[in-house]
């Protein structure tokens, strides 16, 4: 009795597992990000379901977000092209695949509060990205705290990343490096350096926080 119980159950949980199917770029992600983590087709489904399964077009030249004027209303993880970061026309970093487009800002803000991004966001190539909203991830979270743990891995890492290119590119006169969380940080020039693909690293830190301003930007897409 007991070995048909399990039996059926190996059943059940097997054809749940090859049921669930993706498209062509969520496999990829899975492939790439989750499945190295040890995260299940069956709790991937879950992430993916929370962004409607939906990979979202950013044209080049198009921007995710602008300084002083877009809301942080959800989390972005690009999955293929290249973002350009600018704080006040001033280049700051590139966010490649696989990274997030606005942990600092995810990071900045408690479940809450409201917040407006404080840097510019520019897709250098044609970009493709899927993105959570915030409420219904928070609620993701809360009804699943091994996803939410997961998330805080990913994104402390995420931020960790970005605050290391940054760090590589701020350097005053004799060797002297300027700490990025000081608000003089954003006086220094920076020279624009060719794209390096990051390392990873598993630190928290909060690389983008900086005061109000408006940078244009040649467009703008209006995010759903």
């Amino acid at each position: 009795m007991l070995f048909a119980i399990c039996f059926v159950q190996f059943i059940y949980v097997t054809y749940q597992v090859r049921s669930v199917s993706f498209d062509r770029e969520f496999q990829e992600l899975y492939s790439a990000l989750f499945q190295p983590l040890g995260i299940s087709l069956t709790v991937y489904r879950k992430i993916v379901l929370c962004c409607d399964a939906e990979v979202v077009t950013l044209e080049k030249e198009h921007c995710y977000a602008m300084q002083g004027k877009t809301p942080i209303d959800k989390l972005a993880l690009l999955v293929s092209g290249r973002i350009r970061v600018t704080v006040d026309g001033e280049f700051l970093h590139y966010i490649f695949p696989l990274q997030f487009l606005d942990s600092p800002e995810w990071d900045s803000l408690r479940p809450t509060e409201e917040g407006i991004f404080q840097v510019t966001l520019t897709a250098e190539t044609d970009c493709r990205y899927v993105a959570w909203r915030r409420k219904k991830l928070y609620l993701l979270f809360a009804k699943h705290r091994f996803i939410s743990r997961l998330f805080s891995i990913l994104i402390g890492s995420d931020i960790a990343e970005k605050l290391y290119a940054l760090n590589d590119r701020v350097q005053a006169g004799k060797g002297f490096r300027y700490d990025i969380r000081l608000p003089n940080f954003y006086h220094v020039s920076l020279p624009e350096t060719p794209p390096v693909q990051p390392s990873h690293h598993l630190q928290r830190g909060s690389p983008r926080r900086k005061p109000p301003g408006v940078t244009n930007c040649g467009s703008f897409s209006a995010q759903t």
